[in-house]
């Protein structure tokens, strides 16, 4: 049988009608519409026609790279035809085989999405980071990416099961029961989430609550240092000889029970004198939410003499540039010249001054002092 019969010069410019190409390759024009077909006799003894797709036309190189591809795909149903095979039936095995690999390798794909740590992330990325500091929601993945094992963390979500999680959970008790508090609360949330999305089936942490709780525990963390709260009028009296910045900024952190960050870059704008409040934006808090705090008498004499003394934007600026607050050693190194740096942090001042029972606290707050709970300085 003759073969390769049209040239791609006669299938660019080929009129209405059948044009044959020889093996039963057949070129079909309608008006400006042109096909391929492939004309053969089936297994069954009748003839068909199974087509091959448009045939392009716009340029001699399009007509050409058609007309190649078309004898291609004949050459292929002859060989069907050749091996028992009906060249139709074959095209569409071919091509559920295909679309079947196209949903395995989709679903290799979002098995691959939905492991612990992508739905980790996904997590923090829409709900932490919005809600929390920029320091804290680092904290708050780090937390997990450092305590959890790298077999279980790239694992699909759906395949966890609560016996593995349970070991590495138990583990982490053992060895930092504190950070394993964390890392047990997380896990919770990311689970919940998933599985409120349908990418898992149920939350593992909450059947293996019980089970946690019988772990054994290790030794808990040491509290910071701490000035018992009876010393500290004394210290606070020490505090008073001082001159230096520092000594005032840290004065000013024990009365208004502050974060060392927060006194540190207190600016004039979040300073009410006339109200005696201090409002701290809500980017330079750890929970993300503006915090108010009262100002006792002594935290405005001190605030006075801050702004006789200095110009600028901060209250507590640099000795070394002004355009800054004190760097973070300001304090600690005004703690050892007190010579208590061995007995003490900045955050050891801001112990309640009585026992007793204590109120519900902001979140993301430290418990507060009694300067802050009376409005008057304790020392």
């Amino acid at each position: 049988m003759a073969l390769h019969l049209l040239s791609p010069r006669e299938v660019q410019v080929a009129r209405t009608g059948v044009h044959a190409d020889g093996g039963g390759l057949l070129l079909r024009v309608r008006g400006p519409h042109a096909c391929w077909m492939f004309r053969f006799i089936g297994l069954d003894g009748k003839r068909r026609y199974m087509g091959l797709g448009t045939a392009h036309r716009d340029s001699l190189a399009a007509a050409g790279e058609s007309l190649t591809r078309a004898r291609e795909k004949a050459r292929r149903a002859s060989d069907a035809l050749a091996a028992g095979l009906d060249p139709i039936e074959q095209k569409h095995a071919d091509r559920k085989a295909a679309a079947e690999r196209k949903a395995a390798e989709r679903s290799d794909r979002e098995a691959e999405a939905l492991t612990l740590c992508r739905v980790a992330r996904a997590y923090h990325a829409q709900v932490i980071e919005p809600k929390w500091t920029d320091k804290h929601a680092k904290l708050w993945i780090a937390s997990l990416e450092n305590n959890v094992p790298p077999a279980l963390w790239r694992k699909r979500i759906d395949a966890i099961g609560h016996v593995e999680l349970l070991e590495v959970l138990a583990a982490l008790r053992l060895r930092i029961p504190e950070s394993s508090d964390k890392v047990t609360q997380r896990l919770s949330a990311v689970f919940d989430h998933a599985h409120f999305f349908g990418q898992c089936v149920g939350n593992p942490i909450k059947v293996l609550r019980r089970k946690l709780s019988e772990a054994p525990r290790g030794r808990k963390e040491e509290h910071h240092r701490a000035v018992p709260f009876t010393e500290v009028p004394a210290v606070v009296g020490e505090l008073r000889k001082h001159y230096a910045t520092a000594a005032r900024a840290l004065e000013f952190t024990i009365l208004t029970a502050a974060r060392t960050g927060e006194s540190l870059g207190a600016t004039w704008r979040e300073i009410d004198e006339s109200a005696a409040i201090w409002r701290v934006p809500a980017a330079r808090m750890k929970a993300g939410e503006a915090h108010v705090v009262p100002l006792a008498p002594r935290a405005m004499e001190i605030l006075a003499q801050m702004r006789e003394r200095h110009g600028g934007e901060f209250v507590f600026p640099s000795p070394m540039n002004r355009m800054r607050g004190l760097s973070n050693m300001s304090m600690l190194n005004l703690l050892t010249r007190l010579g208590i740096r061995e007995r003490t942090t900045v955050h050891g001042f801001l112990l309640r001054s009585r026992p007793g029972p204590t109120k519900p606290r902001a979140r993301g707050r430290r418990s507060s002092s009694a300067a802050s709970r009376t409005g008057r300085p304790t020392a």
